[in-house]
C-alpha cells in the first residue's frame, strides 16, 4: 500500500520521509481524490440533513487527501525538483476540477442553504453557527448559486487560474533560481564570516568567485 494513505507510527505523526518517493505521489493524490469525491457523494446523496451529518461530515471529507497534498506541497515548495514541478501543474487542474465538483454539487449546496435558512431552530453554539456561515458563503462565492451557462463559465475561470496560478509561482522560482550577484573582495569583507563561507560555496557551484543567490 501507498506509504502516503498508510497510518504513520512516527514521533508527533510526522511523515516518513525517508520512505516516501516522488513516484508515490501521484497514485496517492488520485486514491485520495477518489475517497474524497465518495464521501462528498455520500454526503450530498444520503439521508442525513443535520449540522453534524452535514457540516461535521464536510470538514473530516477530505481528510486523507488533505494529507497526501500537505506532504507533497511542502515538499515541492522546500525542494523542488522537475519531477515535482510537472506533478504541481498536473495537479492544479485536478484540484480545481475537485473544488468545482464540491461547489456545484446542487443536492449539496441544498442541505447547507436549508441549514442556513433553518439555522436559528438548530441550537447550534455560535462556533458552529459561524462555521455554517463559512460554508455557504465559501459555496456562493464559487457559484453554487449559478446556472447554466454562468455556473460553466465560472468553472472554466477557476481552471484556468489555477493552472496560471501554478505556472506563474513556477516561473518566479526559475527566475530566483537562475539568479546571482558577485562580489567583490570589499563586498566580502563586510559580511560575517557565515555569510562569507555561504557566498563562497555558493560561487563554487557556479564556477565563480563569491555569489548571493536567491536559493534557500
Amino acid at each position: 500500500m501507498n506509504v502516503l494513505l498508510q497510518p504513520w507510527d512516527t514521533p508527533f505523526g510526522l511523515p516518513p520521509f525517508a520512505e516516501v518517493r516522488d513516484e508515490d505521489f501521484g497514485p496517492a493524490f488520485d486514491e485520495a481524490l477518489a475517497r474524497a469525491r465518495a464521501n462528498i457523494v455520500a454526503i450530498a446523496e444520503g439521508p442525513g440533513q443535520s449540522f453534524a451529518e452535514v457540516i461535521e461530515a464536510l470538514e473530516l471529507a477530505e481528510g486523507d487527501l488533505d494529507r497526501v497534498a500537505a506532504v507533497f506541497y511542502n515538499l515541492a515548495g522546500a525542494d523542488s525538483t522537475e519531477a515535482r514541478e510537472a506533478l504541481m501543474r498536473e495537479l492544479a487542474t485536478k484540484m480545481s476540477a475537485f473544488s468545482s465538483e464540491i461547489t456545484n454539487n446542487k443536492a449539496l449546496f441544498g442541505k447547507i442553504e436549508a441549514l442556513w435558512q433553518g439555522r436559528e431552530g438548530l441550537g447550534l453554539t455560535a462556533e458552529q453557527g459561524r462555521v455554517l456561515e463559512l460554508y455557504r458563503q465559501m459555496f456562493v462565492r464559487s457559484g453554487a448559486a449559478l446556472e447554466g451557462a454562468a455556473a460553466e463559465r465560472l468553472t472554466a475561470v477557476k481552471a484556468r487560474l489555477a493552472v496560471l496560478g501554478t505556472a506563474f509561482g513556477q516561473n518566479l522560482l526559475a527566475d530566483e533560481r537562475s539568479w546571482f550577484l558577485e562580489l567583490s573582495p570589499q563586498d566580502l569583507a563586510d559580511l560575517p564570516g557565515f555569510v562569507q563561507e555561504a557566498a563562497r560555496a555558493a560561487g563554487a557551484e557556479k564556477g565563480l568567485g563569491p555569489v548571493v543567490t536567491l536559493n534557500r
